[in-house]
């Protein structure tokens, strides 16, 4: 009879959901093997580790991939075009808010914060999903600007590359002081004040 092996004695999607938040609160490089494996729980070995997950870069982009198939669908409604485009980016802003500083996972956004604790050349390639996230994000904003000035919603002269970057710059931000404490009421009312500014480029 062949040898089947010991099967897993652990909950693998739990694992890496478990594994995000490490993530998510560490981010990549100051994660160590050690808290994966304690994350994980049952006392997994290194090899088993590495057997149901091949390294610690492809855990993480697993988990990058958990992150944006939840908890980052909170920008989904800058590709709604149902929606008037002040309401869509409004709409990601204040869910955004809310999410980074809900209790029961950790502070902030894992795609804004993650490059932010991944600085070795080597950890580069670990971090090119959450930089294609804030790209894919950047241009669902500069998407969602071009729509208003093309139905007429924002002037014709609006620089949407300018206003664009000025969203998502705001927009990550939100990462930083959510982390550093700052409530949902605090980040909802600087929503309200960087709208102003799409206030001010209307037609």
């Amino acid at each position: 009879m062949s040898n089947m092996g010991r099967p897993r004695t652990f909950d693998r999607d739990k694992a890496i959901e478990n594994a995000m938040y490490l993530f998510w609160q560490y981010g990549y490089e100051s994660t160590s093997l050690s808290q994966l494996k304690a994350g994980i729980g049952n006392g997994i070995s290194a090899p088993s580790f590495y057997a149901a997950f091949g390294s610690k870069e492809a855990l993480f982009r697993e988990c990058v991939q958990r992150y944006l198939s939840s908890f980052g669908k909170v920008t989904a409604f800058l590709w709604d075009n149902s929606l008037p485009p002040r309401e869509a980016l409004e709409k990601t802003f204040r869910n955004s808010a809310q999410m980074q500083c809900e209790e029961g996972h950790p502070s902030g956004c894992m795609v804004g914060l993650g490059t932010l604790s991944t600085t070795s050349p080597e950890h580069v390639a670990a971090a090119e999903p959450l930089m294609l996230s804030r790209i894919r994000t950047r241009d669902g904003i500069a998407a969602t600007i071009q729509r208003a000035v093309d139905s007429g919603e924002l002037g014709k002269k609006v620089d949407v590359m300018a206003l664009s970057t000025s969203f998502s710059t705001f927009l990550f931000g939100l990462s930083i002081q959510a982390r550093d404490g700052a409530t949902a009421e605090e980040l909802n009312a600087a929503v309200s004040q960087i709208m102003h500014l799409w206030d001010a480029s209307k037609a």
